[in-house]
């Protein structure tokens, strides 16, 4: 138990948002939107390292060290994602999925 939370209601919360990430993900047409979907999916698995680390070993960080990597990460992938991006609407005038065939040739 961690200032009166349990492990379990944490566990609910991050898997409340490690879903709604994927449905974001699957469903939107926006790339911005999917980009914001797949960044969910990533906190609330830094989350969980962070929690399981702490409820399984109280004195060691790894979990920690692991989310600040999958944090740095992800830092670099949206850099990347909305340079792409920025690039496409400068291309085609829009951020939808369907017209970024033009990526294709």
């Amino acid at each position: 138990m961690i200032a009166g939370i349990s492990i379990y209601e944490i566990l609910t919360l991050t898997s409340i948002l490690f879903f709604i990430g994927v449905y974001g993900f699957i469903t939107r047409k926006n790339l911005i939107s999917i980009l914001i979907s797949l960044e969910l999916i990533l906190n609330a698995s830094a989350v969980n390292f962070v929690i399981i680390n702490k409820y399984l070993f109280p004195e060691n960080l790894q979990g920690v060290f692991f989310s600040i990597f999958i944090i740095a990460v992800a830092a670099a992938e949206t850099a990347l994602a909305v340079a792409i991006i920025i690039n496409l609407y400068r291309q085609i005038s829009s951020v939808e999925v369907e017209d970024t065939e033009v990526m294709k040739y």
